[in-house]
């Protein structure tokens, strides 16, 4: 599951991920738990770069992937694991050659051919989305539905996809049935008046 922070003003971005990582701990699946650090495009590096170290402080110590969304240079300025790129950031081949070889990068996708397209560039998973609608992000394209979900999914065999988009535990079933390797949530937590009680429904409805 990913953890997409919300680092919107008013919002406990630090504590949604303190709440997610305690609750993949104590249920001893850190390692089913990634946090990708995303910010407004309007923040300034500093500001980037200083949040990113204090999310990479609790997720460091807990064995928990770190991934950055979209900026690259904080990625690599934090020694992240890898980062994720959508649209209108670099191009994959692009992102692969800033981040190395081994690092972990992942690409939005929302059909079949740009989803192989970029597996062949160097991602190592997808986000598809958005699965549902979301009022998360403003200028969203329409919901893909399960059925775009699937599309993607048998397009790519072995390689992961991560719905993102609308997500609840209540929907993780069915996105697994479409194919999905895992989700992506941003409001579910971010949302939520009990963050840490939120992680262990997403990751109980997960790994049923």
């Amino acid at each position: 599951m990913h953890v997409i922070t919300d680092a919107r003003p008013g919002r406990d971005a630090v504590g949604v991920v303190g709440a997610a990582v305690a609750a993949a701990t104590s249920a001893g699946t850190p390692h089913a738990l990634a946090v990708q650090v995303r910010v407004e495009d309007e923040v300034t590096d500093r500001t980037a770069y200083e949040f990113g170290l204090a999310v990479a402080g609790i997720c460091r110590p807990a064995g928990v992937l770190l991934l950055v969304n979209d900026r690259l240079d904080v990625a690599v300025a934090i020694d992240a694991d890898g980062a994720h790129v959508g649209a209108d950031d670099l191009p994959v081949p692009a992102a692969r050659g800033v981040l190395g070889a081994t690092a972990v990068l992942g690409a939005t996708c929302r059909e079949p051919d740009s989803a192989r397209a970029a597996v062949a560039a160097g991602a190592t998973y997808l986000g598809v989305g958005p699965a549902f609608r979301t009022s998360t992000k403003a200028g969203l394209p329409d919901p893909l539905g399960l059925a775009g979900i699937a599309a993607v999914a048998a397009a790519l065999g072995t390689t992961p996809v991560i719905a993102i988009g609308g997500v609840t535990a209540g929907a993780v079933p069915d996105l697994r049935t479409a194919g999905a390797h895992g989700v992506a949530v941003v409001g579910a937590l971010a949302a939520a008046a009990d963050p840490h009680a939120a992680t262990t429904a997403l990751l109980t409805a997960l790994s049923a």
